[in-house]
């Protein structure tokens, strides 16, 4: 071989490495696909205040047959049935007992239907057919005061944890709303474990243990039923790197977790849910940019019914998109 040849040899497997290096970072953060997409099954809505229609539907729950959406610049929930059908609405916009300012992320537990107030800084307790029970909270940084909340879930006891969007924390309240403990430094954002960047969401499994949105952090973090940090995921180390590929956040909005204990998660910026295993495991990705069916411009709200049905606030297209599990 000549000293060319040889060099043209050594420069080929120099330029190499670098191929390999993304061909190997790649297999290692970004999964593949485990399952099927989810089938689109339906949607309702439209941009109004008519009844049905939205204007700005920001939450959703799912609870004895019934969709449950925060209708934010409408001031109300609206309550549907599986099949998009309307049967009633509660509420209206300002901040007295009943009323509501910008609803956010939805939960039901015994009869009750909990809403996180972003304007209001509360959580706001109504029975479900819309009569207003109680108010936990109000606007500040000390212990069970809230600055913006963007999400609630209810342990089976009534223990309440909350993410606390601009106090950098979630809290958990007892079933009377006092204060027990919280997650995150207050008004400081981190990016490490335990540490928050605007969480906008909670979901509690069946076991107890705890699932956060950490919203613009652009991951999930996850914490065992006695409290302690469990694992994180979303991007490279789960350390605030958004991108569009599997597994991956462009700002986490909302989580809800489905009968058999897996996760979902919708992915603002990237117009999607994607689903999970409890232990971060990637599994599908469903939506996609767009206004026509099997299309989400950015995907807000997401919650699961017990049959495995998933329901998606569709944020700028004012609807709730229905989806079943595909083939």
């Amino acid at each position: 071989m000549s000293g060319r040849a040889r060099l043209w040899k050594i420069l080929g497997g120099i330029a190499g490495v670098p191929a390999l290096i993304l061909v190997a970072g790649w297999a290692v953060f970004v999964p593949s696909m485990k399952e099927p997409r989810y089938e689109f099954a339906g949607a309702w809505g439209g941009k109004g205040s008519e009844p049905g229609r939205f204007n700005d539907p920001t939450g959703i729950a799912v609870a004895d047959g019934e969709v449950f959406v925060a209708d934010a610049r409408n001031g109300r929930i609206q309550v549907f049935d599986l099949d998009g059908n309307f049967r009633r609405a509660f509420g209206s916009a300002g901040d007295k007992p009943g009323q509501l300012g910008r609803p956010m992320n939805l939960a039901v537990r015994d009869g009750r239907l909990y809403v996180a107030e972003y304007f209001n800084d509360r959580i706001q307790v109504f029975a479900l057919d819309g009569a207003p029970q109680r108010i936990i909270g109000g606007k500040g940084s000390g212990p069970g005061r809230f600055n913006a909340p963007g999400g609630v879930a209810v342990a089976p006891g009534g223990d309440l944890y909350v993410a606390d969007f601009y106090n950098q924390r979630i809290q958990h309240l007892d079933a009377d709303g006092r204060f027990v403990r919280q997650w995150g430094t207050t008004g400081e954002i981190g990016i490490g474990a335990g540490t928050f960047n605007y969480p906008t969401d909670v979901a509690l499994a069946r076991d107890g243990s705890l699932f956060v949105a950490d919203g613009y952090g652009d991951r999930v973090q996850a914490f065992a039923p006695d409290g302690t940090f469990s694992h994180k995921w979303g991007g490279p180390f789960a350390m605030n790197i958004f991108g569009p590929f599997n597994g991956w956040f462009a700002t986490a909005t909302s989580i809800a977790v489905g009968p058999d204990g897996t996760v979902f998660v919708a992915d603002f910026y990237n117009d999607r849910v994607q689903k999970f295993a409890a232990d971060g495991t990637f599994l599908t990705a469903f939506g996609g940019t767009g206004a026509g069916h099997g299309r989400l411009r950015h995907a807000m709200a997401v919650a699961v019914a017990e049959d495995g049905a998933v329901f998606v606030a569709d944020f700028l297209n004012n609807r709730i998109t229905k989806w079943r599990k595909g083939r």
